[in-house]
């Protein structure tokens, strides 16, 4: 039997009306169920335009990968398909930047390529294409990327003149926080996907400009009052997981902050730095940590999280939560 939905759950259904895609229930929810997937179809043509046949019909693979051998690290995918030409489709949700998240694509890029080799008969090495989509929830290091430049697209290229040496293996990365249109501004199937993405726990009502039959759907499907529950609890836990995670970042963060503080007074006293200056690095620090907070603070009010929460996680005020 169904148990009764816990405060936390009466808590997030009151101040929410659509799920948020990057929790891990509501990315399942909405691009991995066999019931949701012309929502993945749909995403996946806006994504690739022109550049490959249509994508009329997938299947779903198993999104845990073993490795060859007993102690190989083995890669779980948030979603992996294949289509009816032979194409596999790694989509991964990142919520935060995460150390070597460029390593991780490639070594996950390695079980789709391998799995089709044919064992135990003859195979001339022949592959079918692999494309790893990245939804990010962050931004890479401002030397990377234009400012205005949010979808990258990475092939293997020759350095010299830059043309596609092999065109079988993609990788695209959306860089959510980047795409600022507003819902007038929304001309192409892409561009109300990256709204929606960015913008649906945020949102009351389905905007006008999304008509389509396809987010119809894709708002029924994000409703939390529809869901049983069960779905509830459920959605309730991966959000709560989804609001510690930033707050163990952030600990880390003034962690290392802390600790290079420490270290850094620690060799100033040993090399006779002067008081003034010290003091300096410390209010420097100080600064450093409210800038941390802050910017937590603006991504977790960004994502419809309750000001209340925010306050708790990030030590500001309510007051504070509300000027931001």
């Amino acid at each position: 039997m169904d148990e009764k939905p816990s405060l936390l759950d009466d808590m997030l259904t009151s101040r929410e009306r659509f799920i948020n895609p990057y929790t891990d229930f509501g990315f399942k929810k909405l691009f991995g169920t066999e019931m949701n997937k012309d929502l993945l179809i749909s995403f996946l043509n806006a994504l690739l335009g022109d550049q490959c046949p249509e994508v009329v019909d997938l299947e779903y693979l198993n999104g845990e990968q073993l490795g060859e051998a007993y102690n190989d690290r083995r890669a779980i995918f948030d979603v992996y398909c294949q289509t009816k030409d032979g194409s596999r489709f790694i989509v991964e949700m990142q919520k935060a930047e995460q150390s070597y998240f460029k390593d991780r694509s490639i070594y996950y890029s390695t079980f789709a390529i391998r799995e089709q080799g044919f064992k135990g008969k003859k195979w001339n090495y022949r592959l079918d294409n692999v494309y790893t989509i990245g939804i990010l929830n962050f931004t890479f290091p401002e030397s990377e990327y234009a400012a205005d430049s949010f979808r990258h697209e990475i092939k293997l290229s020759d350095i010299e003149d830059h043309h596609v040496f092999y065109d079988k293996l993609t990788f695209i990365y959306l860089e959510i926080p980047k795409f600022n249109k507003t819902e007038n501004e929304l001309t192409s199937m892409f561009d109300k996907w990256m709204f929606v993405l960015r913008n649906l726990s945020r949102l009351l009502n389905r905007p006008e400009a999304l008509q389509e039959r396809v987010f119809k759907k894709l708002f029924d499907q994000a409703e939390i009052a529809q869901y049983s529950p069960k779905e509830q609890r459920e959605y309730a836990e991966s959000i709560k997981n989804y609001w510690d995670y930033f707050s163990t970042m952030e600990t880390a963060h003034n962690k290392g902050i802390s600790e290079g503080f420490e270290q850094g007074h620690a060799k100033g006293l040993e090399e006779g730095i002067e008081q003034g200056h010290a003091k300096g690095l410390e209010e420097g620090i100080e600064q450093g940590s409210k800038k941390i907070r802050y910017e937590l603070a603006r991504k977790m009010k960004a994502d419809g999280v309750p000001f209340d929460t925010i306050a708790k996680y990030t030590g500001m005020t309510i007051n504070e939560v509300e000027d931001i």
